[in-house]
C-alpha cells in the first residue's frame, strides 16, 4: 500500500502531483519515481474482523477498533449455530416425518446423525457462553465439526 501526505494512495489510479502535473495510472514503475514525489510504501495493518469489532479506517493503512458488546455477539453466534444445526437437520426431516406419518421405524444411522448435530450445537452453545472476552469468542470455530447426513464430518 502507498501513502501520499499520510493518506492512502492508489498507485493504479491517475495522480496529480504537488506541482499540478498530471500522471497516468501506474506511471511510476520504480521506487525512485515514488520517492521523488513523496509517495511511500508501507505494510497495511490487517483489518479487524467487522463481525466482532466496530472498525474505523484511518485512511493511512491503520484501523481503530473497539469490541462490540460481548453479550450481543454471543447471542448472534448462538443464533448462527442454531441456524446451521437447523439446516443440517432439515436434510433428514423428511425421514422423521415419514416415520411419524407412516409408522415406519427411523433408521439408527439417521437417528445418530441427527443426535450428533444436536450434540455439536449444544457443545458450541456451551463454549460460546463460556467465552469471557471477544478474543475467546473469535476462537470458537462454529463452521466445522458438524456431521452431515452422509456421516462425513465437516
Amino acid at each position: 500500500m502507498f501513502l501520499y501526505n499520510g493518506k492512502r494512495f492508489d498507485a493504479n489510479a491517475p495522480f496529480t502531483g504537488p506541482d499540478g502535473t498530471q500522471y497516468p495510472a501506474g506511471w511510476f514503475v520504480t521506487p525512485e519515481h515514488r520517492e521523488a514525489l513523496g509517495v511511500v510504501e508501507v505494510a497495511e495493518q490487517t483489518r479487524p474482523d467487522d463481525r466482532f469489532y466496530w472498525v474505523q479506517d484511518n485512511g493511512d493503512g491503520t484501523y481503530t477498533s473497539s469490541p462490540k458488546d460481548l453479550d450481543d455477539l454471543k447471542a448472534n453466534q448462538i443464533k448462527t449455530v442454531k441456524n446451521i444445526a437447523g439446516s443440517y437437520l432439515a436434510q433428514t426431516d423428511w425421514k422423521v416425518i415419514r416415520s411419524y406419518d407412516m409408522g415406519i421405524a427411523l433408521d439408527q444411522e439417521t437417528k445418530d446423525a441427527r443426535q450428533a448435530i444436536r450434540d455439536r450445537s449444544n457443545e458450541l452453545e456451551t463454549t460460546i457462553n463460556a467465552a469471557s472476552t471477544v478474543e475467546e469468542l473469535i476462537d470458537v470455530n462454529i463452521s466445522t465439526g458438524w456431521v452431515q447426513d452422509d456421516g462425513v464430518n465437516n
